[in-house]
């Protein structure tokens, strides 16, 4: 069975760091690929980057392009989501997703 579970949230001032962690059970993201997405109150669920299997690319949403990276630890199967330079638009609750499966989210909050 196949489970993702997100962690690493908090609470950071505009200009901050947060690194985010999406660990994998039952799954190896190094043959199927994972998504970050982001869902803010009242907004649909925003896509924030991924990479799949096929060509081993990492894509980001222009909004986060420059200020976020995906890194991956294959020995942990886990990916990371390092946000740089904050803002409070990147309020949210972030998911990681894969093969359709999603985590519960972790909240992440940007004061100005």
């Amino acid at each position: 069975q196949v489970q993702v579970k997100e962690s690493g949230g908090g609470s950071v001032q505009a200009g901050g760091s947060l690194r985010l962690s999406c660990v994998a059970s039952g799954y190896s993201f190094s043959r199927y690929g994972m998504r970050w997405y982001r869902q803010s109150p009242g907004k649909e669920r925003e896509w924030v980057g991924g990479f799949s299997s096929a060509d081993g690319n990492t894509n980001y949403a222009d909004s986060v392009k420059g200020r976020f990276t995906i890194s991956k630890d294959r020995v942990k199967n886990t990916v990371y989501l390092q946000m740089n330079s904050l803002k409070p638009e990147d309020t949210a609750v972030y998911y990681c997703t894969a093969l359709g499966y999603w985590g519960q989210g972790t909240q992440v909050t940007v004061s100005s």
